[in-house]
């Protein structure tokens, strides 16, 4: 009896169980596995008996301790046929602490050191402690080589076997089909420390395992990036190249070494490079140093994989990143290790800013449609099962979707060789509708027959939950009870493994045997749990944003908990719930409905993309139609998904939610990595209304499966399919499937770079779309022979408004025909000939051919084709290189090509010399309406009218050319031979005529005819040239205004519209005196000249007047300068009599002197056809002149003049001299009490008929009571006004004749009890006054008393009205009986108050 045996104290007990191992071996070897995954089991137990072999397996199990030998006897009394007392005495014996306990001893000490397992290696100190020995170069190679020989050995040993657990297929362990691998396009960036992991990726041949990695020398990158959503098989692909490598396939690695981050995690110390490989991986058996360096120098044959990149620590604290990540940099960054090979796996997300910029990344994709039925052929190989499978696939959608997810095709081949033989077909994929049933099937295969483990699945479900909480993935024997530990291995829903985290330093993890199942079981937990209350419950029932966010280092573990939740949910798993829940199967309805209750407030939230797909995950998984209905009529109408990464899973997820929707959806896919296959999602999604996908990684396998899907979505309106990988044979796909979508209005095929041919391929679908509206072909670099095969589409499709191509756009605008559905389904021939006869009749085309290197051929092969087009809206050929023959052949074309509304040849190289070609070759089109050429600005563009008859009026503005006077004559002779003379503006601005072209101009406008408008401006004409064009006024009879802005060089001749479209048009009545009528017109249009921002000096105004004396009037003249000295006013003064014609001298803006009030008042004695002069605030000057007809009468107005005291009375003097003075304004002005005194005593000299206004003059009340003492001096006075409150007025109306009453309004005077006296005094002298009005002048009853009997008056009558005191006027008959009664006594004093009130 062995030495384990013995100390355990019971020979025939042990004898029991060495029998009992002995008649299955292979199911020890893999419990040996699964409890210690280091240890060698085949190398050198061959020679011994099975017995021997048990006995020494036996031993191995034990010196690991209590918890890992219980766990071995629960997993015997589980799995094995055990006898029952035999069980009871093992577990009673073997299976509890105590037991264990005392039979322990000294164990440890009496276990001879040779017999320690050869696989097990004794740790070694740090390889730094040993001091080198020189060893010669061939000692070093043999140590090197047999190191890399135990390298592989140790590989070959763990991936030897794999053994299935109970109730499971052999292929469970052995199937592996490489899911889709696509290469990134892109290298990463690291912006800000941090790089995405969601890249733009190729849509094109696989990658296989073998091209994973470019080992030729110094070419490519040296990191890759291995990235796949969960359940991809990153892990398992790790795996598979490590037993590949052992296998002998990877021969360019001489080492290869494989570590997962969930282990290096625990390492809390900085490590070396050797620390790494030998301590945590596999030890040199001697001399590490030597088998470093030989590592060292082979570097280029060394990979390096990292496992769960994701799950690496990012501590944000100052000391920067964790020991093992900053070790793992520095190998990326060629630190460390230079010239070895990384590869590292990890889900799409935040990555640390370690991996460097060049590093390749490629994508898993999972398993497309032939890898999953691969798989399955491969699972259930040589079974009776193996067809049954396919065609259960085959036939349910929802499973083949889940499907492409590796690890649920796994699960699911798993469930259906647990349900074919027992299930008729189609019913066994009916219970797997969802990932969660899917799961739950998988616990019930894995399960004993008939025997569901109730407790050890929920306990089990706490330790995952328990994981999820605190972020761990990794557990050890203390954290798990031993029948666990056991009851995981016994179903495989653990597994184990080696964990080393320094020299000596290493024992046995265990794990879930995928995270998902982790997710799982705790949702089992929260769900069936006593211990969880609906409300703990809830707070797990939460939507996971796919987009990391910058602080969040490590992405999070839970992702599909909630998923999960929902799905236990559902109706179909509450029996399987209930039973876990020991039958309280009201608690397991009350969580399924919190959870439903939940989902319910989520969907009608608004949430992000990423949130909306886990929601309809969710949703789907709950399979209840209400809570899908709700959520998919709570979706928005415009439904975005920006920037992360979407599988078919999840758009087959999507459509299930949107078959519940009746109202359209627009789908908007940017920059979202898809899988090729996704498309294949949306067959039948009939709500799709828009659908766009912006991603790199559509190519070709994308667009094939794009058009099986389009023809099955009847609501489709838009299709945009941009930023592609597209090729000629994707395209073609689409090309044959867009005909059977006749409902489409749009699409768009932007930024794909497609060849020349492809785009030929797909603008012939044009016909067979009757309701396309738009599409789209810009950033695809076609030639312009294509652009050309383009235009004649355009011309001959009969829908086709308008083709706009500049640089990289390529739009076509089409206006489909409004034809009913019956004619929508006709035959395609016979809707395109119908089109086609009702286009070419009313179809108009708008062509925009901008930047697109045209040159003169090119024009003359647009104007064949064009002339055997339809009617033109607009053709736009700027930006191209037509340069001026091909300007001349579009201009020449023009009227030839009918173009309704414009024609633009803008920045063709049209020179100087090509502008008179242009303007001879449009002469004769009748439909322009204007022409404007800049060539400093690089404009040629036409304008048209839609007809003749239209046609108001043409201008042909030549601005900016550096038209010179040279160029003059031969202009002008091109526009001579213009059939758009006499209605026709002219615009020569922004040119160099200068003095000579101005002069040579005014000599060749004759000849021209009438214009309707000359612009002249910023020709750079000097002060001498510009008086010189006021001759036009006598030499052109069209000229009717002329603008002139000095400083700003603006200069504009103008005719009078009315009179030039009658005399240019022929419009005139045919009668004999038509000519006599249009000069009669003519004399009374006035003729304008306005002149401002110059400088008038005398000399100028004297030569300005003289050209203005053969200037046919009336004539207006307006003059406006920063400042008009006196003697430029006075000679200009001077003038006025030399010009009879003159009607209006307007002086506007101009600064004038004190001085210029007096000399425009003398002028009215000097000019008697002035009629009217009004200065206002020295900066406004007008003087009126009458013709003969008119009445007399001059009117002139001096308001803000500042006039004072000073000025009165030579003021006076000058308005003395005019004879026919009827109305004086001085307002405004500061006369004050004493000019205005002064100015009342000067009336009488002045013959004034009207109104003289002193309004505004800052008077008091001694200018009202001077007023009154006036009145008798100046008998034509008729009536006065005054008002000293806000109002300010002081106005006096005179009659021709003396007049004989007077009326005197004196309001808001303010008199004082002194000032009653002295107007008592002065109403006594002015006798003919017979009305007074004191409105708010400050008079009470006592004041007004004393008033009336202060004056002195003879009887008549004489009416006085106090408006202060609101009563009716009062007439006095007898003034003079009227103040004596009041004299008398106080009783005539009290009547006198009765009679006022």
């Amino acid at each position: 009896m062995d030495p384990v045996g013995l100390q355990l104290g019971n020979k025939n007990l042990w004898s029991c169980l060495v029998r009992l191992l002995t008649k299955d071996p292979e199911w020890l070897n893999a419990k040996m596995k699964f409890f210690l995954p280091n240890t060698d089991l085949d190398s050198r137990n061959e020679t011994l008996d099975p017995e021997q072999r048990v006995i020494l397996q036996l031993n191995k199990l034990h010196v690991q301790g209590s918890d890992t030998w219980q766990s071995f006897i629960h997993c015997v009394c589980m799995q094995l046929e055990v006898p029952l007392d035999l069980e009871v005495l093992l577990l009673s014996t073997f299976g509890c602490d105590d037991a264990f306990t005392s039979q322990l001893g000294a164990e440890g000490k009496s276990q001879p050191e040779s017999q320690l397992h050869h696989g097990l290696k004794r740790p070694h100190q740090s390889c730094g402690s040993s001091p080198r020995r020189k060893q010669c170069k061939k000692q070093q190679l043999e140590l090197a080589k047999k190191y890399l020989q135990l390298l592989r050995t140790s590989a070959q040993q763990r991936y030897r076997s794999q053994i299935p657990g109970s109730g499971q297929p052999h292929a469970f362990h052995q199937v592996y089909v490489p899911p889709i691998l696509r290469r990134a396009t892109a290298s990463l960036d690291t912006p800000e420390g941090a790089i995405m992991g969601d890249l733009k990726v190729e849509d094109g041949a696989d990658v296989s395992i073998s091209d994973l990695f470019n080992t030729r020398v110094n070419k490519g990158p040296r990191v890759t990036v291995l990235l796949g959503k969960a359940g991809m098989g990153k892990t398992t692909l790790a795996h598979r190249l490590c037993q590949k490598w052992a296998e002998g396939h990877l021969n360019c690695f001489q080492a290869l070494f494989l570590f997962e981050f969930r282990q290096l995690n625990l390492i809390t110390r900085f490590l070396t490079p050797s620390e790494l490989l030998f301590d945590l991986y596999l030890s040199p058996e001697s001399d590490h140093d030597t088998v470093f360096q030989y590592l060292e120098k082979n570097a280029d044959q060394v990979l390096l994989i990292f496992d769960g990149l994701d799950e690496a620590l990012q501590p944000m604290g100052p000391d920067g990143p964790g020991p093992v990540l900053t070790l793992f940099s520095h190998l990326c960054n060629g630190t460390l290790l230079p010239g070895c090979r990384v590869m590292a796996t990890s889900r799409p997300g935040k990555l640390p800013a370690c991996l460097p910029a060049e590093a390749a990344m490629v994508h898993m994709l999972g398993f497309d449609g032939p890898r999953v039925e691969e798989y399955v052929n491969h699972f259930f190989s040589a079974q009776p099962s193996r067809e049954g499978a396919l065609v259960e696939l085959q036939t349910n959608g929802r499973l083949r979707s889940l499907c492409a997810v590796p690890a649920l095709c796994q699960v699911a081949c798993l469930c259906l060789h647990h349900l074919l033989p027992d299930h008729a077909p189609g019913q066994s994929v009916a219970l797997l509708p969802t990932m969660t049933q899917l799961y739950m099937q998988m616990v019930l295969a894995l399960s004993p027959p008939g025997h569901l483990p109730t407790s050890s699945l929920l306990d089990l479900g706490e330790v995952a939950l328990r994981g999820l909480e605190t972020g761990k993935v990794i557990f050890y024997a203390k954290d798990i009870a031993p029948p666990l530990i056991a009851f995981g291995a016994t179903h495989s829903l653990l597994t184990s493994f080696c964990v080393r985290t320094g020299p000596g330093h290493q024992q046995t993890g265990y794990a879930f045997t995928h995270l998902s199942l982790q997710e799982f079981l705790a949702a089992l937990h929260l769900m069936a749990s006593p211990k969880v209350n609906k409300d703990t419950l809830t707070q797990y029932v939460t939507l996971h944003s796919r987009w990391v966010q910058r602080t969040k280092a490590r992405l999070g573990l839970s992702d599909h908990l909630p998923t999960f939740l929902a799905g236990l949910a559902s109706c179909t798993c509450r029996p399987f719930l209930s039973h876990l829940a020991q039958g309280n199967e009201d608690c397991v309805g009350a969580k399924q409905a919190a959870v439903v209750q939940v989902l319910k407030k989520l969907a009608t939230r608004k949430l992000t993309g990423p949130k909306v797909v886990e929601l309809c995950h969710c949703v789907d998984e709950t399979q209840e139609p209400e809570l899908a209905s709700l959520t998919a009529q709570s979706l928005p109408y415009q439904l975005p998904f920006h920037n992360f990464p979407l599988t078919c899973t999840d758009l087959a997820t999507l459509t299930n939610i949107l078959e519940h929707r009746e109202a359209p959806i627009h789908l908007d896919f940017d920059g979202c990595p898809l899988e090729p296959h996704c498309p294949e999602a949306l067959v039948g999604c009939g709500q799709i209304e828009n659908l766009s996908f912006k991603s790199r990684k559509c190519g070709d396998t994308f667009a094939e499966a794009l058009s099986r899907s389009l023809p099955t979505m009847g609501r489709l309106q838009m299709l945009g399919l941009a930023g592609s990988k597209i090729t000629a044979r994707g395209i073609s796909h689409l090309v044959k499937a867009l005909p059977l979508c006749p409902q489409l209005k749009e699409v768009s095929f932007r930024d794909n770079q497609l060849s020349d041919q492809v785009v030929l391929n797909i603008v012939e679908v044009l016909p067979h779309l009757p309701r396309l509206r738009k599409l789209d072909l810009s950033n695809n670099s076609i030639c312009v022979s294509t652009l050309l095969c383009l235009a004649r589409v355009a011309v001959t499709c009969p829908t086709v408004r308008m083709l706009q191509a500049r640089e990289a756009d390529l739009i076509f605008l089409l206006s489909p025909p409004t034809e009913t559905t019956a004619e929508l389904q006709r035959a395609p021939d016979l809707q395109e000939s119908d089109g086609q006869r009702k286009g070419a009749q009313s179809r108009s085309l708008t062509l925009r051919l901008q930047k697109c290197q045209l040159q003169v051929h090119d024009a003359e092969a647009l104007i064949a084709l064009l002339q055997e087009g339809p009617h033109l809206e607009e053709v736009d050929l700027s930006g191209n290189q037509l340069e001026d023959e091909g300007c001349r052949l579009m201009a020449e074309a023009a009227s030839q090509l009918h173009i309704a509304r414009k024609l633009d040849l803008s920045d063709n190289g049209l020179s100087v010399a090509g502008v008179h070609c242009v303007l001879r070759a449009v002469s004769a089109c009748w439909t322009l309406a204007e022409l404007h050429i800049s060539l400093q600005h690089k404009t040629v563009i036409f304008m048209f009218a839609q007809e003749p008859e239209e046609q108001k009026g043409s201008q042909e503005r030549l601005t900016h050319c550096g038209l010179q006077a040279k160029h003059l004559e031969q202009l002008c002779k091109a526009l001579g031979g213009s059939c758009h003379l006499g209605h026709l503006h002219l615009d020569f601005s922004g040119n160099a005529l200068g003095d000579e072209g101005a002069a040579r101009l005014a000599q060749l406008l004759p000849g021209l005819g009438a214009l309707q408008s000359l612009n002249l401006s910023e020709n750079g004409l000097s002060l001498d040239a510009v008086l010189g064009l006021v001759q036009c006024f006598s030499t052109l009879q069209w000229l009717f205004r002329l603008d002139i802005s000095f400083e700003s060089q603006h200069i504009l001749l103008r005719g009078d519209k009315t009179s030039r479209d009658m005399w240019a048009t022929g419009s005139l009545p045919d009668f004999p005196a038509a000519a006599e009528f249009l000069g009669f017109r003519q004399r009374c249009i006035p003729r304008s000249l306005c002149l401002s921002e110059c400088p008038l000096e005398p000399p100028s105004l004297t030569r300005l007047c003289a050209t203005l004396k053969d200037c046919p009037g009336p004539l207006e003249l307006q003059l406006s300068c920063e400042f008009l000295s006196d003697q430029s006013l006075e000679t200009l003064l001077d003038c006025l009599p030399q010009l009879p014609q003159l009607s209006l001298l307007q002086l506007s803006q101009t600064g004038l002197s004190p001085k210029s009030p007096f000399l425009l008042a003398n002028t009215l004695s000097l000019c008697p056809r002035v009629k009217k002069v009004d200065l206002r605030s020295l900066h406004h000057a007008t003087l009126h002149f009458r013709s003969n007809q008119e009445e007399e009468g001059v009117c002139c107005g001096f308001t803000g003049c500042s006039l004072s005291q000073e000025h009165i009375e030579s003021f006076c003097w000058l308005l003395s001299k005019c004879k026919d003075l009827s109305q004086v304004d001085l307002s405004a002005n500061l006369l004050g009490d004493s000019g205005l005194r002064c100015l009342l005593e000067c009336l009488p000299q002045v013959p004034i008929s009207g109104l003289l206004d002193l309004s505004h003059n800052s008077v008091s009340q001694e200018s009202a009571l001077y007023l009154v003492e006036t009145l008798p001096s100046c008998p034509r006075v008729r009536e006065a006004s005054v008002n000293l409150g806000s109002e300010q007025s002081f106005r006096i109306h005179f009659s021709r004749e003396d007049q004989a009453g007077k009326t005197l309004r004196l309001s808001e005077c303010s008199f004082r009890p002194e000032h009653v006296s002295r107007l008592a005094t002065g109403l006594s002298q002015s006798l003919q006054l017979t009305e007074l009005t004191l409105t708010q002048c400050c008079l009470g009853q006592k004041q007004l008393a004393i008033l009336l009997s202060l004056v002195g008056r003879p009887a008549g009558l004489f009416s006085l009205r106090d408006s202060t005191r609101h009563t009716e006027k009062l007439s006095f008959p007898r003034l003079e009986a009227c103040a004596l009664g009041f004299k008398k006594e106080r009783k005539k004093e009290r009547r006198f108050q009765r009679i006022l009130n």
